[in-house]
């Protein structure tokens, strides 16, 4: 029984001319990368399918047809190349002039385009570029992203937060020895920036809080707090929610108005109440040193805690809710704040060594329930800051809020421990 494909012809057989390739042809010239378009399992390895070529009349080729028309090699449905033999046996097969598109790289350059086989550079065949073509780009960064990109491990733009830093200390340290009302302005524009920060981030999930009666509220805890003392702090804050109460509910009648009263509640006493404690402690005699003891306690907190998470930091303390809180950056916090706390109370208010241990160790986790607190919240939001004020920092709130805790906490330790004359 005859066979349509008839045996390869050995080497010095002159193949009939206009006959199709064999595997064993197919094959050397994809070796000597002549043929370069189809792999070794069919599929094509180019992805585009090249003009066809012109038929040999108008090509000029003359072409000898068999009698009986030969089986074609399987191949893929898109062809990448063509070889014709001519009527001369020793004529070399003519590639298609088709380019290939690819990726070409030159000194680490990447180009994306159509690359002619004959513009390959000296020593590459079409294969080469069609492995580089494979391989997936990858994006460059721009100008601005290394410029902002956060150098450090704790994602923290580091330089940057150092500097704001030591400005906002310098700012403090200037309002607390110049004029104690000037450390309340400090004190009161902190929590205007932190309410408008919270108030913009609830009305991202359709929570309206009354700004505006809050704000009037904060100045009146803050005043009578310094001038009075804590009986006037506690009855400013309960008039302050009485009224944000009954302003949110005239303004939004209906069900939405207790979600809103709520909200508005929860932030009238996180943020001015809290921060209320501070203007507390300044109203005594050595309500400097007081108030000096409280934010370095809370700065210390924050800074050892960064360092030894940063270094050390392996298991998380809250995975859920600040991945970075680490149990080591913990360790760090208790560390510092015995350090600043110890000296500070002996020194300053004349204490027994152990009250500023007593007032660190209680103050460290004040701050880490201030973190965690405010860090859930911003989870419920869908929120990575605050806000942008402070660069390096986030947002005045991503600032303050282990501030906003350790103040209530280490003031009233303070004023039992050690009273003011």
């Amino acid at each position: 029984m005859s066979q349509d494909v008839t045996d390869t012809p050995r080497e010095g057989d002159t193949a009939p001319v206009g006959a199709p390739l064999t595997r064993r042809e197919l094959r050397r010239l994809r070796e000597s990368g002549v043929l370069a378009a189809v792999a070794p399992d069919g599929e094509p390895r180019l992805g585009r399918t090249p003009a066809p070529l012109a038929e040999p009349e108008q090509a000029g080729v003359a072409v000898e047809h068999t009698a009986e028309p030969p089986a074609t090699v399987p191949a893929a449905p898109e062809a990448a190349s063509a070889v014709v033999r001519t009527a001369e046996p020793d004529a070399e097969p003519a590639l298609a002039p088709e380019a290939v598109p690819a990726v070409v790289r030159d000194g680490g350059d990447e180009t994306v385009g159509d690359v002619a086989p004959d513009a390959l550079p000296e020593g590459a065949t079409v294969s080469d570029v069609d492995s580089a073509s494979r391989e997936p780009l990858v994006d460059h960064p721009t100008p601005s992203e290394v410029l902002t990109a956060p150098p450090s491990r704790a994602g923290r733009n580091l330089p940057v937060a150092i500097g704001v830093g030591v400005g906002l200390g310098a700012a403090l340290l200037l309002s607390l020895f110049l004029q104690k009302e000037l450390f309340g302005l400090l004190v009161m524009a902190g929590v205007v920036g932190a309410l408008v920060e919270l108030r913009g981030a609830l009305a991202r999930v359709r929570i309206e809080v009354p700004l505006l009666p809050i704000l009037v509220g904060s100045v009146g805890m803050l005043v009578s707090a310094y001038l009075v003392g804590a009986e006037a702090l506690l009855v400013a804050f309960i008039l302050t929610a009485g009224g944000v109460v009954v302003w949110t509910v005239i303004d939004v009648p209906g069900v939405r108005a207790l979600r809103n009263a709520s909200a508005a509640l929860l932030v009238t006493a996180y943020v001015p109440f809290l921060a209320s404690f501070l203007a507390l402690a300044l109203s005594a005699d050595d309500g400097v040193w007081r108030v000096l003891l409280v934010v370095a306690l809370a700065v210390a907190c924050d800074t050892g805690g960064y360092a030894a998470g940063v270094a050390f930091g392996r298991h998380p303390i809250a995975p859920s809710v600040s991945p970075k809180k680490s149990w080591e950056g913990l360790a760090g916090s208790l560390l510092a704040g015995v350090l600043v706390a110890w000296p500070m109370a002996t020194s300053l208010l004349g204490a027994h060594w152990w009250v500023g241990v007593v007032v660190a160790i209680v103050g460290v986790f004040a701050a880490l329930v201030g973190d965690l607190g405010e860090s859930l919240i911003k989870r419920d939001l869908g929120m990575k800051d605050m806000g942008s004020l402070l660069p390096g920092h986030g947002g005045v709130l991503d600032r303050v809020d282990s501030l906003l805790m350790v103040a209530p906490v280490a003031v009233t330790l303070l004023a039992v421990l050690v009273p003011a004359s």
